[in-house]
């Protein structure tokens, strides 16, 4: 491994589907496989614990299925370092040092903050962790120094406060931190098969491990042009949820074909949807492949957390030594 260190990580909260696929992974996926990158990949269990703290059940799950996913779509834990949060204690001294020096107001000028209270009105959100999620994924990715940090726009703030905590830090007790850049990424914007955002708690997601009949009727299920009712009638492609997933698993000149067919009504979306249900299972055959390997190999999974966890935690070692250092609250060791 080599080159500019990156980071990023995901929270276990559940299946992965194509959104995250298209959204993070593949990109993930692309940066490792560039050469011109050391990545680190986190599985952000803490993280998850900010809104499902009181359901803690399941968490372990998770992370198995996360991690199998992971693996599933191509990251290679010979290439890339694989770990998970909480098995890094030193996340959370830095966390605590980062706490101490990070205004309020800071935090609750994230924009993001009240959006998140409003989409999970139903849970309590009112806790420090919750509040202070941003100081945590601030340690999260300094600790290892990160030059980069693959993220949407949607993330840029998120990414700012990093970066206003490492300049306080670094004002106050010497520079230790780098600046992390934004790496920003393109997302293609994939719905739900009912032409919401997919996720798993609207029950609208295809996930990535999904195949054979289970994908086959959801991509049936698919919402299209609402203004096309009838096999006649022309349809709008760039509107069509479907038309987007076919410019992700189509060939371009079949893409082209299709497009221009359904504006004129050469095909219908019982055939166009047909079609997108055997290219996407063409193209997932090596991961489902993969899938089926690691899911039946577990504890060859926890193997390769645990020795990216290893390599992780040297790392976090060397730096809360120098983060101690420049604290002075070294004292007596």
């Amino acid at each position: 491994m080599a080159g500019k260190r990156i980071l990023s990580g995901m929270r276990p909260t559940g299946r992965l589907h194509l959104g995250n696929l298209h959204g993070a992974l593949q990109n993930w996926v692309d940066l490792q496989n560039d050469g011109s990158y050391d990545c680190f990949y986190f599985v952000a269990d803490w993280h998850a614990l900010t809104s499902d703290y009181a359901e803690t059940e399941t968490l372990g799950e998770y992370v198995l299925s996360m991690v199998t996913d992971w693996l599933g779509v191509g990251l290679d834990p010979e290439k890339s370092t694989l770990f998970i949060q909480s098995h890094i204690k030193e996340h959370a001294e830095l966390y605590v040092l980062f706490s101490m020096i990070t205004p309020l107001s800071w935090l609750e000028r994230n924009p993001t903050y009240k959006e998140m209270k409003e989409e999970l009105a139903s849970k309590d959100l009112s806790t420090f962790g919750f509040l202070g999620y941003p100081v945590l994924q601030a340690a999260d990715i300094v600790m290892y120094k990160a030059y980069g940090v693959p993220v949407g726009a949607d993330q840029l703030p998120h990414l700012e406060l990093t970066r206003e905590i490492v300049r306080r830090f670094n004002y106050l007790y010497g520079v230790v931190f780098p600046e992390p850049v934004a790496l920003m990424t393109q997302t293609p914007k994939l719905l739900g098969i009912d032409g919401r955002k997919m996720s798993k708690s609207y029950d609208n997601a295809i996930y990535i491990a999904d195949r054979g009949d289970v994908l086959k009727k959801k991509v049936a299920a698919m919402f299209t042009d609402p203004q096309r009712q009838r096999r006649r009638d022309p349809g709008r492609p760039e509107i069509c949820n479907v038309f987007a997933f076919h410019e992700l698993y189509t060939a371009p000149e079949k893409v082209r074909e299709i497009e221009t067919e359904c504006r004129r009504a050469g095909i219908g979306c019982t055939d166009c949807k047909e079609l997108l249900s055997a290219n996407v299972a063409r193209v997932m055959a090596p991961v489902h492949e993969r899938l089926e390997y690691y899911r039946g190999h577990a504890s060859e999974v926890w193997d390769i957390v645990a020795a990216g966890g290893a390599r992780a935690r040297a790392v976090a070692v060397e730096t809360m030594e120098e983060v101690r250092r420049a604290v002075k609250i070294r004292y007596g060791l």
